[in-house]
């Protein structure tokens, strides 16, 4: 069975609801900045291309897309920070 958002530990939540490209992607990129290797973020956003976003955010750097959802218009990435 998949993780879901809410049976992931995250160490810091961010939430970027109402905020539109780049913005999400940019607070979440300065939050990552401040956890350890290993440590997990959780965002919240309504940008309708935040899955597309964070999809390419995760790749290029190398971080682990833990879990995802989407409900309501609100879609929530659990990110745990790669090396």
């Amino acid at each position: 069975m998949a993780a879901t958002p809410d049976s992931v530990p995250a160490d810091k939540a961010i939430d970027a609801k109402g905020l539109t490209c780049p913005l999400p992607v940019l607070r979440a990129r300065k939050a990552m900045a401040g956890l350890p290797v290993g440590g997990v973020l959780r965002v919240e956003a309504t940008d309708p291309g935040a899955p597309k976003d964070f999809d390419v955010f995760v790749r290029a750097a190398a971080h682990e897309m833990l879990a995802t959802s989407a409900e309501n218009g609100v879609f929530v990435f659990v990110i745990k920070k790669g090396p």
